[in-house]
């Protein structure tokens, strides 16, 4: 069986998009959030990257 992203419904903050990312990966999501958050204060594209995931990733069905 292969690996899908989805976003989380257990770990959510705003659209459980960085708790996907970290379940995917398998880290801690605090970790995918601050990287998160230094990309939308750095740059500003970190924002657009977390809306566009939000849209595109489906949420996990099996939790």
């Amino acid at each position: 069986m292969s690996k899908k992203l989805y976003r989380s419904k257990r770990d959510v903050m705003v659209c459980g998009v960085c708790g996907g990312i970290a379940e995917y990966f398998d880290i801690d999501p605090t970790i995918v959030r601050l990287i998160a958050v230094a990309l939308i204060l750095s740059w500003g594209t970190g924002l657009f990257a977390y809306l566009i995931g939000a849209v595109i990733i489906p949420k996990n069905p099996y939790q």
